[in-house]
């Protein structure tokens, strides 16, 4: 069951069965504190759509905001080595505040388009 976790007042529920319970729940606080700093990012515009398809061995997922933000994330199913989360903004677009200070963009053009800019990271592991 999934629940928030707090690094202020850091809990032992469903923990306690362990010898070493609080321990164990600050461990836990500390990975979701890394994982949040690291890589939630909250977009503040709204998703207006969301999909999601295979082409070939490639399994794509977008979400499209009402800012002209789109984002994407691909992996590869055969070999699992490809994994990817890509940025793209729409011509006459912004840099949204909460992804200047962590991407550069580069831009491109698109007969379909116009001029788009985009970032992306790799994922290093498996997930």
């Amino acid at each position: 069951m999934p629940s928030v976790v707090d690094f202020a007042d850091v809990s032992t529920a469903g923990l306690i069965t362990s010898p070493v319970a609080e321990a164990l729940a600050g461990l836990q606080a500390n990975e979701a504190r890394y994982f949040k700093n690291k890589y939630d990012i909250i977009i503040a515009a709204r998703p207006l759509e969301a999909t999601a398809f295979v082409v070939v061995d490639i399994r794509m997922a977008y979400v499209c905001y009402k800012s002209g933000l789109a984002i994407n994330v691909m992996y590869n199913l055969d070999d699992g080595k490809k994994h990817a989360v890509g940025f793209k903004m729409s011509e006459g677009m912004e840099v949204p505040a909460e992804l200047a200070s962590r991407f550069k963009f580069a831009t491109q053009k698109s007969k379909l388009a116009g001029t788009i800019r985009g970032s992306y990271f790799v994922i290093k592991a498996e997930y």
